[in-house]
């Protein structure tokens, strides 16, 4: 399974979803997209939008911190 976190360093939402991750020992890559503008157009082509987090699961793009839709992408 993939996930990919999209996030920048003071966003509240990101760190919610980093720490759901950590506790429920679910491994996931996270960019930074404030220092990272590559990983940052990669974000707005995946989600149209400039709004953080945007998490990837397995190619299902959720945009914040929206643990229903993250724990139905986990299940798939």
């Amino acid at each position: 399974m993939a996930v990919i976190m999209y996030s920048t360093p003071t966003c509240g939402f990101c760190k919610m979803a980093k720490s759901y991750f950590q506790n429920n020992n679910i491994p996931f890559t996270e960019y930074n997209v404030a220092s990272n503008s590559e990983k940052a157009q990669e974000m707005v082509r995946k989600s149209g939008q400039m709004g953080v987090p945007v998490i990837d699961i397995n190619g299902k793009v959720i945009v914040g911190f929206d643990r229903a839709a993250i724990d139905s992408a986990l299940k798939k």
